[in-house]
């Protein structure tokens, strides 16, 4: 490696151990104390989640200030609207550290073993955040929260992008956006080098600074037809998520050249539906 990478590397022990400690503190000392100080469920919620922004955010000034990444947000301010549906890529692990920073009274839809996680779990449950379980169950109580006015954070792809960069939905978000009525507000993400991805251990330093590039897109409506059954609009949609995303991600690298990239139906369906 590198000095570079191993000044890299020093930083990104750092900020991991950090987290991890943040982690833990919110989980033993201040969940524990909210559930004593503040008996209402909602406001404890909004409380808990206010923190964890604020901490996410704390911790992505940390990962730059030492050098381990830095980035560029683009209509970032779109996702203080309430009542939100955000459907995003997830090429890396540190994703939805940038989009719970940046979003108003953020709502998450996370990984049951993240529920088991000591680092995590006492976030997790005094947040509120809904464990993709049983589907109906997270439906009901993804609607349940957007009612409320909280913006639900879903990876529609349910794990992390593969390092091809190919975006695969699967078909919860559709279902979320169509059994709730509410519009999609993409977001593409965009994580070069490469890193953090499935599988892949932190301590594997790639060899330039990480660049994060978000950018917040316009609001899709999602039309609805009476006279197809609920599984196929699902799978229709899911189908078109897939081509919205892949198309939208290869005008996004490419965000210099304002001719729009070939195949791209995002415009009609803007204004068709799916």
């Amino acid at each position: 490696m590198t000095l570079d990478q191993w000044r890299r590397g020093a930083g990104t022990a750092l900020s991991f151990t950090t987290f991890g400690l943040g982690g833990v503190i919110i989980g033993v000392v201040i969940a524990p104390l909210l559930f004593v100080l503040v008996p209402a469920t909602e406001l404890r919620r909004r409380w808990m989640r206010r923190l964890i922004q604020l901490a996410f955010r704390a911790f992505i000034g940390l990962m730059r200030s030492v050098g381990v990444l830095r980035y560029e947000m683009e209509n970032i301010d779109l996702l203080q609207r309430p009542g939100l549906l955000i459907l995003a890529n997830h090429p890396s692990l540190i994703d939805v550290i940038f989009l719970v920073a940046h979003t108003r009274h953020a709502d998450c839809i996370v990984n049951g073993a993240l529920a088991h996680n000591p680092f995590t779990r006492g976030p997790i449950k005094a947040a509120g955040y809904i464990t993709n379980k049983d589907p109906e169950t997270v439906l009901a109580a993804a609607k349940a929260s957007m009612a409320r006015g909280n913006s639900l954070i879903l990876f529609p792809e349910g794990t992390r992008t593969a390092p091809g960069g190919q975006v695969h939905c699967r078909r919860g978000g559709a279902n979320i956006a169509l059994r709730t009525g509410t519009s999609i507000t993409p977001v593409l993400i965009l994580c070069e080098p490469v890193t953090l991805t499935k599988g892949e251990p932190w301590y594997h330093i790639p060899e330039k600074q990480i660049h994060v590039k978000l950018k917040v897109m316009e609001d899709l409506r999602v039309a609805q037809d009476k006279h197809k059954p609920p599984r196929q609009q699902a799978v229709e949609l899911t189908r078109w998520l897939n081509d919205y995303f892949n198309k939208e991600l290869e005008q996004f690298r490419h965000e210099r050249d304002t001719r729009p990239v070939a195949g791209n139906k995002a415009h009609d369906y803007r204004h068709s539906g799916a």
